[in-house]
């Protein structure tokens, strides 16, 4: 694996500094690699890479659809070379193979090649004249735009911001979490691979002082970042002292299940445990605070606890297609989520897991927590590991005020068999994607962003198209 590269005007760069960050395989503890961290001299590079692609550059007199074209070309090449993608990816951050080459990337294709379609279909508008006046809109792309990306599905999140951004005629500077840089130097060989011509993609390893250049930097006029709320807060800071860039920010949640005694319970029960669990429960969306009706509650605890203690049988060696829960990102996550578990267990009953699994490796017992304090770190604050807590409710309306109560507004599940009752909560809980009898998934159709701390705008759907065009109002003087 290249691990002192960044790829630059279609080339790959060594680093200028001697910054470097160690990535271990979470399942084994062994070394990957030491990865370049890029500072000054590589971002400011990739950016002026970007500007003279954008201003000058074949990019900027392609159509559409010959934007599409190349799109669609990555996009088989992603599917081509999903082996090499998935094994850097196991080895870095430790998801399961299986989960890799059988959906993250085959969802990451279908992203490049759904806003494809859109490359030649941006529009604008025009109006009846009007005291003399003819007026038109146009939309337009910003230029260079920038994006930073998490570890958790690294080429999925780094498809919802780039290929919007150049679908629309923009063109992009990209940084991973230094945790997985490993599959977007894979994917960057296929931008060349595909024909994008040199400048149009650039992609860095870096880890925070590299995104903190890029969010202050004067060049890059928009940047969508997706992280910790923490985090997010810096980047819009940067942005706005410096040039006040547009910003998308997907900052995480805490997000509710709710559980009604109409509900089919064995559905119930799989939404709240394999849907939970997947990806070892590091996911923005993992719906981690599960409210049950007190009627029914005794009853699907239990069924609760056994999916959870027999969930372990497919936790193992993420290389292996039959695992299907691999460990914790690295050994820092690690100590992060057994924290939190130790935590809890002064502030709620334990009811399974609670443990690291085995003495080697990033594992964690899948755990469940039943009634924590409404101000215990595990109830209010976002774990991002298997860790689940569980209360119980009487009433709709207290259900309702359960769920809407946390900083954070990113997703929500409600388990019920009443169509009525499931559009009205819809209606009153304030987040920003609903998933009625199931775990909530995005899909590349309809649009993906929070309420309240987990951040501002959207991506993907057509929503996520727009975040990257800017509208342009032109009148005439018909008189003239």
């Amino acid at each position: 694996m290249a691990t002192n590269f960044h790829f630059i005007n279609n080339e790959f760069i060594p680093g200028s500094s001697t910054a470097t960050y160690a990535v271990y395989n979470p399942a084994s503890d062994s070394l990957v690699g030491n990865i370049n961290l890029a500072r000054e001299s590589e971002v400011d590079s990739a950016v002026s890479a970007a500007r003279a692609a954008y201003e000058s550059g074949p990019w900027s007199t392609m159509t559409g659809a010959q934007r599409a074209a190349l799109m669609l070309k990555f996009a088989d090449l992603l599917e081509a070379n999903a082996g090499e993608i998935a094994k850097a990816e196991v080895q870095a951050m430790g998801q399961p193979v299986g989960i890799m080459q059988g959906a993250i990337v085959p969802s990451c294709a279908g992203t490049w090649r759904y806003y494809a379609g859109w490359a030649d279909k941006i529009e604008g508008q025009t109006f009846p004249e009007e005291g003399g006046w003819w007026r038109c809109t146009q939309y337009e792309p910003y230029g260079v735009c920038a994006g930073i990306g998490p570890w958790n599905v690294t080429i999925l999140t780094m498809a919802w911001k780039m290929a919007p951004a150049l679908a629309a005629g923009n063109t992009f500077v990209f940084k991973a979490s230094e945790k997985s840089p490993y599959s977007v130097l894979i994917l960057a060989r296929l931008f060349k691979e595909a024909g994008f011509p040199a400048g149009v993609v650039n992609i860095l390893s870096g880890d925070g002082a590299t995104g903190a250049l890029m969010a202050s930097h004067m060049d890059i006029d928009k940047i969508s970042f997706t992280g910790s709320g923490a985090s997010g807060r810096k980047v819009i800071d940067a942005a706005q002292k410096s040039n006040m860039k547009k910003v998308t920010l997907e900052l995480g949640g805490k997000s509710p299940s709710l559980v009604f005694a109409d509900a089919d319970i064995e559905n119930a029960l799989t939404g709240n445990s394999q849907g939970f669990l997947f990806n070892s429960s590091q996911a923005c969306i993992a719906a981690s605070r599960l409210f049950v009706h007190s009627s029914i509650a005794d009853k699907f605890i239990e069924g609760l606890k056994a999916r959870f203690a027999g969930a372990e049988g497919i936790m193992g060696d993420p290389s292996e297609p039959t695992t299907m829960l691999g460990p914790l990102a690295d050994t820092k996550q690690l100590e992060r989520v057994l924290g939190f578990i130790e935590s809890g267990k002064s502030e709620a009953k334990l009811l399974v897991g609670g443990e690291r699994k085995g003495d080697k490796g990033a594992f964690v017992q899948p755990t469940i927590f039943l009634n924590p304090g409404k101000e215990s770190k595990i109830y209010k604050e976002e774990i991002f590991g298997p860790v689940l807590s569980v209360l119980t409710f009487e009433t709709e309306e207290e259900a309702i005020k359960l769920a809407n109560d946390t900083s954070y507004g990113l997703s929500a599940c409600i388990y019920t068999g009443s169509a009525s009752r499931a559009l009205r909560l819809a209606s009153k809980i304030k987040a920003g994607t609903i998933a009625v009898n199931g775990s909530f998934m995005p899909d590349n159709n309809t649009p993906f962003g929070g309420y309240k701390m987990s951040g501002t705008g959207r991506e993907l759907g057509k929503e996520g198209l727009m975040a990257y065009l800017q509208a342009k109002t032109i009148k005439i003087n018909m008189g003239v």
